[in-house]
């Protein structure tokens, strides 16, 4: 399994180094989610000349609500920025004394629904297909063609991240119960289906690569493939495949859910599947399903 995140980065400011300490320790954050907090803290205190923590008010809050709308940063950004706010001064609050938090009077803008982009099931035949397409070169050994099919067929096959994916240790794969375990979100455990292609395809590389222990994907070199080697192999694939740029790993995982939903599986077996832990989070693939449902209808049907 993948190594554990490093503990959060000091801060000078001793609230702020107290509850990057409290949220890493009790809540079991990702390294990345941690930092993401720490920025969110570090943009409020450059907004301005904002007066110590104990001090601050609503208004000063709503100063930096129109500062980041004004900068043009999603919404989504921002409610994730105040999420953060949020939870720290629930912790000053409930740690510190401090006797209010002046982000209750705060309100927010709503939140943007949009809709994941998915890729199509011959989309999807077209990528998985275009590794074995590649021809062997003297410069790369003769396996990293057939570690790239592997990749392919396990994200799509599994729904996995690319971090969990990253990750893998042949140990994790389990060829007799057809399953995949991987670290998820908030250092989560989770057990996945792998679909038969998928589990061929990674048979194969491994005899190809020689594989009897250690991580599962191997860069050329021998060491564990990064998220980045995977995004950038995907990229070459996309190009190969004919299909749209900006196709990434995560518009794979979309898909993957989407055509789960598309052919009758239920949105609580989706939600355990992507490692989701709240339902309403996969709930806006029931949207993507009904709107593609609603084009193929406008296109079908005589009257509509």
């Amino acid at each position: 399994m993948p190594r554990p995140p490093q503990k959060p980065r000091p801060s000078a400011d001793r609230y702020v180094a107290a509850f990057l300490e409290a949220i890493d320790s009790e809540r079991n954050l990702s390294a990345h989610t941690i930092e993401n907090y720490r920025h969110a803290l570090e943009l409020f205190r450059a907004c301005g000349t904002p007066p110590p923590w104990r001090e601050c008010k609503a208004e000063h809050f709503r100063k930096f609500l129109y500062e980041e709308m004004k900068s043009g940063l999603s919404r989504a950004s921002v409610r994730l920025h105040f999420a953060a706010l949020r939870s720290f001064f629930r912790f000053l609050v409930e740690r510190h004394g401090f006797k209010t938090n002046p982000l209750k009077e705060v309100q927010l803008p709503k939140a943007e629904q949009k809709l994941p982009i998915v890729l199509t099931p011959a989309q999807v035949d077209a990528l998985l297909a275009a590794p074995l397409h590649v021809k062997p070169t003297p410069k790369a050994p003769a396996w990293l063609p057939l570690r790239d099919a592997a990749i392919l067929e396990l994200f799509y096959s599994s729904g996995l991240r690319i971090a969990e994916l990253a990750g893998l240790n042949i140990a994790d794969l389990d060829p007799y119960t057809e399953t995949v375990r991987v670290m998820g979100k908030g250092r989560k455990e989770r057990v996945c289906p792998v679909g038969t292609p998928a589990l061929n395809a990674i048979q194969t590389y491994r005899l190809a690569a020689k594989l009897e222990g250690g991580p599962l994907f191997l860069s050329k070199l021998r060491k564990r493939l990064s998220t980045r080697n995977i995004t950038a192999m995907l990229e070459k694939y996309v190009l190969l495949a004919g299909l749209p740029r900006g196709i990434t790993p995560h518009k794979l995982r979309h898909s993957f859910a989407t055509h789960l939903l598309d052919n009758g599986a239920d949105l609580r077996s989706v939600q355990i599947l992507l490692g989701h832990a709240s339902l309403s989070t996969t709930q806006i693939y029931t949207h993507v399903s009904v709107e593609r449902m609603k084009k193929v209808y406008n296109n079908a049907h005589p009257r509509a």
